[in-house]
């Protein structure tokens, strides 16, 4: 089954849940309106449900209270939207991404020590 497609304001709502589930909507608007107290309750649960008709949530319902779960990991999302991301801008060309990146920031000397070691050790395997 393919992973959905999860919008940029998905993802907020996701990275609440896959660290503090099982979530309720009362509990998710909290933590939005924390980095951002323009957040509107009825925009959080009309998210809430887009995600669950995805399938990327599923929901208990004990009482009237919903309680989410993420019904995908958050490691296969991300590596789903690396590979979009990397396939629309860079036509699927890792080496392409990272020269762009390198070439057009200024890394600090840890960064680029973390980089080398990074590709250094991946290299090994």
């Amino acid at each position: 089954m393919p992973l959905p497609r999860i919008s940029e304001t998905e993802w907020e709502i996701m990275r609440i849940v896959w660290k503090r589930q099982p979530v309720t909507s009362a509990d998710v608007i909290a933590e939005l309106q924390k980095c951002d107290p323009s957040w509107r309750a009825v925009t959080a649960k009309t998210l809430l449900n887009r995600l669950v008709r995805k399938g990327a949530l599923c929901f208990e319902a004990i009482g009237r209270i919903y309680h989410y779960r993420a019904t995908v990991s958050e490691a296969d999302c991300v590596s789903a939207a690396t590979r979009s991301f990397l396939d629309r801008v860079f036509g699927g060309s890792l080496t392409g991404m990272m020269a762009h990146y390198v070439e057009s920031r200024k890394l600090s000397k840890a960064q680029l020590a973390e980089l080398r070691r990074i590709l250094e050790s991946e290299s090994r395997v």
